[in-house]
């Protein structure tokens, strides 16, 4: 019996050892950013519709693709080949990030152009007061409200990094703190002036939002569902997209 129990300890032990050493996926790939790159953040982890393969959000930046040993991770879109076409499945995902980031946005903190009557459906806007086809955009607001589609504007001057230089962000932050910010906005949009204006304002918050959901350009229009739609599109149309599965 003791040379047994002599015999069974050590395997014991190692069994012991090895399960306590067992990491998850997501630890693994955790603890291999962290390793590799601490400066940078994973924010969440979670399996991907291949086998084997792991979604990883990190901070201000993109998605990518980690194996489940945190040994190798790829970025860009992944694919499905579904039958009749391809489904891509990494901007499926984004949509749901979207979706969560400017349900998040308090509507008080917008600029909003509500529909007339019956709200059908809504769409949020990052635009640019100084930008063409934001203008061009802005022109068919009332035909989108008549519609029955509310027009949530949020800010972002494509030069506001360059901060003191920039000369449409002072000109946005006055729109946002205007008495009638609506009135503000259309006239900067109708090249007219408007009075200066500072405030608490959430200008700088919503062009770092615009980055964060992949905004790159204006207007950039994100609907209720978490798509986004780079540039102009034709009242019209913009109106079916806004919804479309509702």
């Amino acid at each position: 019996m003791f040379h047994f129990i002599s015999r069974i300890l050590p395997l014991c032990a190692l069994l012991l050892a090895t399960a306590a050493s067992a990491a998850t996926p997501a630890e693994n790939i955790r603890q291999a950013f962290q390793k590799s790159r601490p400066d940078i953040q994973v924010e969440n982890i979670k399996k991907s519709d291949v086998a084997g393969l792991y979604e990883v959000s990190l901070k201000d930046g993109p998605t990518v693709y980690a194996t489940k040993d945190g040994k190798y991770f790829f970025t860009g879109d992944l694919f499905e080949l579904a039958p009749g076409g391809f489904v891509n499945l990494a901007e499926r995902g984004r949509e749901q990030m979207r979706k969560q980031r400017m349900a998040q946005v308090k509507k008080e903190d917008m600029i909003v152009f509500p529909a007339e009557g019956e709200t059908k459906g809504a769409i949020y806007v990052f635009t640019d007061v100084d930008c063409g086809y934001c203008r061009k955009l802005h022109n068919e607001v009332p035909q989108l409200n008549k519609m029955g589609i509310e027009v949530r504007y949020l800010a972002y001057p494509r030069d506001f990094p360059r901060g003191a230089q920039s000369r449409t962000a002072p000109k946005m932050v006055s729109a946002w703190c205007a008495k009638n910010p609506q009135e503000a906005l259309t006239k900067l949009k109708n090249s007219q002036t408007i009075p200066t204006a500072s405030c608490d304002n959430p200008v700088a918050e919503q062009y770092m939002l615009g980055g964060t959901v992949g905004v790159t350009g204006t207007p950039a229009i994100v609907t209720t569902r978490g798509e986004l739609v780079p540039g102009y599109m034709p009242a019209d149309s913009l109106v079916r997209v806004a919804l479309q599965g509702k």
